[in-house]
């Protein structure tokens, strides 16, 4: 259900949004039920890409011999999640070089540990069934951002996108991708509509999800610092306060944890994962664009990723896209861009980022029936194909 408060937003009413029938019960159940309903084009439009996707990457798993479960629900990432959620985090940091789960946020799989405490099935069949359910109300979301700013049409659009996003298949994993886009797309929304606490709250649920929380964080707490520049407001303030505590409250327990107060960047210096001005990110473009005559298909698909990435934040920019958004793409591209750690995962790193999406919704919105009909198959079979690739061929973890 979306966030429900009455303060003054950050941008004006755009078309396709409702007044609040009230704060009560009734009326906050009446709104929501309206705005599901205003929203079931993108939801369909998203379960059905996910649905095709998952359908084209099951007939070729079983052609290539390999069952869908394991890979969807506990490999690679997954596996560290149900680790967490079986035998808690390290006690010690170690010296073992990609080894220690303290690295991994806390909120994701203590979800898991605590739902299937209480219902059927292992951790790891709600694990992938919790980032599944997740991806709805991420989509939701981001419908209702694209509406509130364009309408109707941009919403369902980007909520689309989205799910054709070339490594989309991340959002039906045992991954945290949907549930921190969740976060972030409410967050942001409650920030365009002036709900300032329920900002705050859901930017420190991403700080408890992945460590990019730090980004909306910074877009709800900068807007909120504007904010109140004009007049003070208690739920500005709250929110403000709010919005940095999930991830510095990780932070700082993983530094008393191991006895030193740099000890989750210690962590991350053992994943090789510290920021480096982008150093390590231009070696590879120029390994892979200038050096390399046979590069992976799917590092390609990564570059080109980051790449437009870049070019559709510029275009952002160019649009005036509000400052909520920017911040938070912003601050996302210069952690993704700027870290020294794995490559293979950043596109992943990015699925977050959907207000990237904007300025492709908005000319697919004006295009012709003919050109949209085509970039709407396009992307699709693109991103069933990126998705069974980067399963079943790319031997590394997405």
């Amino acid at each position: 259900m979306p966030p429900t408060a009455t303060e003054t937003p950050l941008v004006p009413e755009a078309r396709g949004t409702r007044t609040a029938p009230g704060t009560t019960i009734t009326g906050l159940r009446t709104r929501a039920t309206r705005s599901l309903r205003r929203a079931a084009p993108a939801l369909f439009a998203y379960a059905a890409v996910r649905t095709f996707v998952l359908l084209v990457f099951g007939v070729w798993s079983h052609k290539e011999g390999h069952g869908i479960w394991p890979a969807l629900a506990a490999d690679w990432d997954s596996k560290w999640y149900l680790g967490i959620a079986d035998h808690g985090y390290e006690h010690t940091l170690g010296t073992r070089h990609d080894a220690n789960n303290l690295a991994f946020f806390p909120l994701y799989p203590y979800l898991v540990k605590a739902v299937a405490a209480v219902t059927p099935g292992s951790r790891a069949t709600v694990g992938l069934v919790l980032a599944a359910v997740s991806s709805l109300p991420a989509a939701w979301g981001i419908f209702a951002v694209g509406d509130r700013l364009h309408g109707r049409r941009v919403g369902v659009l980007l909520t689309f996108l989205w799910a054709c996003f070339p490594v989309g298949i991340v959002q039906w994993m045992g991954y945290t991708e949907s549930l921190f886009t969740a976060f972030v797309a409410w967050s942001l929304y409650a920030v365009l509509t002036g709900r300032w606490v329920w900002a705050g709250t859901l930017a420190a649920l991403s700080g408890l999800t992945r460590p990019t929380g730090i980004a909306l964080a910074a877009a709800v707490g900068l807007c909120g610092l504007l904010t109140l520049r004009r007049r003070f407001s208690w739920r500005v303030l709250t929110g403000v306060l709010l919005a940095p505590l999930g991830w510095l409250a990780y932070v700082g327990w993983v530094g008393l944890r191991l006895g030193r107060w740099d000890g989750y960047f210690a962590v991350q210096r053992l994943w090789a994962n510290e920021l480096d001005g982008g150093i390590e990110t231009l070696r590879h473009f120029r390994g892979l664009l200038a050096y390399d005559s046979t590069p992976e298909l799917f590092l390609v698909i990564v570059t080109a990723t980051l790449l437009a990435s870049v070019v559709l934040y510029a275009f952002s920019l160019w649009d005036r896209q509000p400052l909520p958004l920017l911040i938070f793409t912003g601050v996302l591209l210069a952690i993704v861009l700027g870290s020294g750690g794995v490559y293979f995962s950043r596109a992943r790193f990015l699925a977050p980022g959907f207000p990237l999406l904007l300025p492709i919704a908005l000319v697919m919105a004006r295009a012709s029936r003919r050109f949209l009909l085509l970039g709407v198959a396009g992307a699709v079979l693109g991103a069933a194909y990126c998705g069974g690739y980067m399963i079943l061929v790319w031997p590394s973890a997405p």
